[in-house]
């Protein structure tokens, strides 16, 4: 491929053209010394400052809405954390280290172990990042890190983009994004999709490019120098039908389209935007800042506030998906020289079955309170003999429905004999990906591996889609690849009967599969399982 054409990752649709604005580089580390003369007073200004950089945070999420607003307000939640600024008034204090130099260190400390964790938590390193910049930044008494002003419709290029910026953008001014690094999962592709805003990620070398104007197409990946004297386009994409609120296809197919949500602000966005209910329930929220596991009443207590939007409706409630290195103390952790292949998932349940029980036993009893229709799964199940002790634990505590994740290729190949064990599957696509390619999701130089459409990824939802209609039982997809409007319609082709995404794709992936019958998805579906790579896959299946 030419140097004027480059190809990455297109996370949100559509295309766009006009001048290239360079996203600025975070300034460099802070030097580590002198050592402060007054050491005590040098620890005293950590607080504040990580005070400030919250407080800004909110402001900005309280003139947001939907999943900008829920970021900001988990970004703000991260940059208040008493834990990152006692480590930092830590290095102070202890090591001589100068203010600025200690946040830095104790923030690499954390992103270095959520990224080792793997999975969505891994999802926050660049999050940890933004912070330190901001907090260091208020420290320093210097403007932080962002994307600058700008004077007209550009095209923004970065090597990557922090949550706090990407859901500050104003979608008439930005025509499209550009990041070197970031992945498909990123909360850059969720933002760029919820603001409307073409994008591409994991576009290696755009940075060395130095271009006056690109062409950005959201759809194929493809980003390309034009003229600097072409004429600006700003977003151009394929019109979506009105959606009736009824997931199904154009011949009444039912394909349920559910919201996935991770605390009372997602739940509200996704019923908001029309969630049929829920398919992903994520409730690592109630454990990640508690310095000692939750009793059982402030887990009812917590997993209600997010049940309460969906009374009546279907709620998928994941347990508790943690790991060796997740900042989770009272599971007393070993050190893992691998952990995202180590004890995470169900497998903390097998050694601690206790926790599980309490926590089945609160999912019970907000389930009670509420009055949503509550299933629960597992996170990180390998093989059946795994499924069938989860849902012996998951019944045993009234819960009828057990279900469990297939995200690790052993699952998805044996999910007849999984099926056999439990009520439902739902395809968690963003590990799956990561340990079929045996690729970091957070690592762009290999996130073409990670891309939804890589046909490898999709036999083996495949494998699963026939293994449910055989057994007469629902599967779904709770990855970000059920976002994707065109892969909405290939995912349904191979049996899925559920999908379930953020709240900004809800709308448009609903009037997606509104417009097509079910033969269109399964032809789509099969052109995509015979296509050779990802790119071909979405031209075949949009053919």
């Amino acid at each position: 491929m030419s140097e004027t054409r480059l190809s990455g990752v297109p996370v949100s649709p559509g295309r766009a053209s006009g001048p290239v604005v360079a996203v600025a580089e975070p300034a460099a580390a802070p030097a580590s010394g002198p050592a402060p003369s007054d050491p005590q007073a040098e620890a005293a200004r950590i607080a504040p400052a990580a005070q400030a950089v919250a407080a800004r945070l909110e402001a900005l999420a309280g003139q947001a809405t939907g999943d900008a607003a829920t970021i900001l307000l988990t970004t703000a939640a991260m940059a208040g954390d008493p834990a990152l600024v006692s480590e930092a008034e830590r290095l102070v204090v202890a090591e001589g280290k100068p203010a600025a130099r200690a946040v830095y260190e104790a923030a690499n400390g954390f992103a270095k172990a959520l990224a080792a964790a793997g999975g969505y938590m891994a999802e926050r390193v660049r999050d940890v990042e933004d912070i330190r910049d901001r907090v260091i930044a208020e420290l320093q008494g210097v403007a932080p890190p962002g994307v600058p002003d700008l004077a007209g419709p550009s095209v923004l290029v970065a090597r990557d983009l922090a949550p706090a910026d990407t859901a500050g953008l104003d979608p008439a001014r930005v025509l499209a994004l550009v990041t070197e690094e970031g992945g498909p999962t990123s909360h850059t592709a969720i933002l760029a999709r919820s603001l409307g805003i073409p994008a591409v990620v994991a576009v290696r070398g755009v940075l060395g490019l130095r271009a006056e104007a690109l062409l950005v197409d959201g759809d194929t990946g493809v980003v390309e120098v034009v003229a600097a004297d072409a004429p600006v386009v700003a977003a151009v994409r394929e019109g979506a039908a009105e959606w009736n609120g009824v997931g199904a296809t154009a011949d009444d197919h039912r394909v349920k389209v559910l919201g996935n949500v991770g605390s009372p602000a997602d739940a509200t966005a996704a019923a908001e935007a029309g969630a049929e209910g829920v398919g992903l329930f994520r409730t690592e929220f109630c454990y990640l800042d508690a310095p000692a596991e939750p009793s059982v009443d402030e887990q009812r207590a917590a997993y209600a506030a997010v049940l309460a939007p969906f009374a009546g409706k279907p709620v998928v409630v994941r347990t508790l998906d943690a790991g060796a290195d997740k900042p989770l103390a009272f599971l007393s952790p070993e050190a893992e020289p691998n952990p995202a292949l180590g004890v995470r998932g169900v497998r903390v349940a097998f050694d601690r079955p206790d926790v599980l029980d309490r926590q089945l036993e609160a999912i019970a009893g907000a389930a009670a309170d509420s009055g949503a229709e509550v299933s629960v799964m597992a996170p990180m199940v390998a093989t059946a003999a795994e499924a069938a002790w989860f849902a012996e634990r998951v019944r045993a505590a009234g819960i009828t429905r057990a279900g469990v994740m297939i995200e690790v290729p052993a699952a998805a190949l044996a999910a007849e004999e999984i099926l056999a064990a439990v009520d439902f599957v739902s395809v968690g696509t963003n590990d799956l990906a990561q340990y079929t390619f045996a690729a970091d999701r957070q690592l762009g130089a290999v996130a073409g591996l990670n891309d939804p459409w890589q046909p490898a990824l999709l036999r083996l939802i495949a494998l699963v889609g026939k293994a449910a209609r055989a057994s007469g039982k629902p599967a779904g997809v709770c990855g970000e690849a059920a976002a994707d409007p065109l892969l909405a319609r290939v995912l349904t082709g191979l049996g899925m009967t559920s999908l379930s995404m953020n709240a900004s794709a809800i709308r448009t992936v609903g009037a997606s599969l509104a417009q097509v019958g079910l033969a269109d998805c399964q032809r789509a579906a099969e052109a995509a399982l015979a296509a050779p790579t990802p790119a071909e896959a979405r031209t075949a299946a949009r053919g």
